[in-house]
C-alpha cells in the first residue's frame, strides 16, 4: 500500500474514531458513574498554560517547579519532560455538580481530553475499555462500516493492560 492510501486511511480511522466519540461516548458523559474528569484512573497531560490556568497559579513557573519539588504544590500533579501530569483528584475544570467540563470546546482544553477514550494512533484505534461509554463490538462495527468491506477489523486486547484494545485493520479476502 502507498503511503499516501496509508496517510488516508489513517485519516479515515482518525475520522472514525472522532464520529464514534461525538455520538456515542460524549453524550454518555453527563450521566457516566466514573468520569475521567475526576482522574481517578486516569493521568492528564498538561502544559504549563493549562495547568496555570486551570489551577488559577499566580506565580512564575520556576517558582511553581520549585514547589512541586518541595512537595509543597498540588499533590495531584507532577512534572517532567516539561510537561505537568495530573493524577488522582478531579480537574479544576470539571464541575462536579454539572458532570461537565468548563473548558470544553475551547482551545486549551488538553488534548488527551479529546482524544480519550477511542482515538487512532500509528494506523490503529485505540479503545480504553475503562469508558463505560465504549462497547467494543459496537466500535468494531462502526470501523468497519467507516472502512468498508476491503478490510476486516482485528481486535486485541494489550496483555499488560487489558482494558486497553487494539482494533487494526487487514485487507479482507475476496470472496472465492
Amino acid at each position: 500500500m502507498s503511503s499516501s492510501n496509508h496517510r488516508r486511511l489513517d485519516n479515515e480511522l482518525a475520522s472514525a474514531a472522532a464520529a464514534y466519540q461525538a455520538s456515542t461516548v460524549i453524550p454518555h458523559c453527563p450521566q457516566c458513574s466514573n468520569s475521567c474528569c475526576r482522574l481517578d484512573p486516569l493521568v492528564l497531560e498538561l502544559n504549563w498554560k493549562q495547568v496555570r490556568t486551570f489551577w488559577r497559579i499566580d506565580e512564575a513557573r520556576a517558582a511553581f517547579d520549585r514547589q512541586l519539588k518541595a512537595g509543597q504544590g498540588p499533590q495531584e500533579i507532577r512534572a517532567g519532560n516539561g510537561l505537568y501530569y495530573a493524577h488522582g483528584k478531579p480537574c479544576p475544570v470539571f464541575d462536579e455538580a454539572t458532570a461537565s467540563c468548563s473548558v470544553y470546546g475551547q482551545p486549551i482544553k488538553p488534548a488527551g481530553c479529546s482524544d480519550f477514550p477511542v482515538y487512532e494512533d500509528g494506523g490503529t484505534i485505540v479503545a480504553d475499555l475503562r469508558c463505560e461509554a465504549v462497547d467494543r463490538t459496537a466500535l468494531s462495527s462502526w470501523i468497519a462500516q467507516a472502512v468498508g468491506e476491503n478490510y476486516r477489523i482485528v481486535s486485541k486486547a494489550d496483555p499488560d493492560f487489558p482494558f486497553l484494545v487494539t482494533l487494526s485493520l487487514k485487507k479482507a479476502k475476496p470472496p472465492a
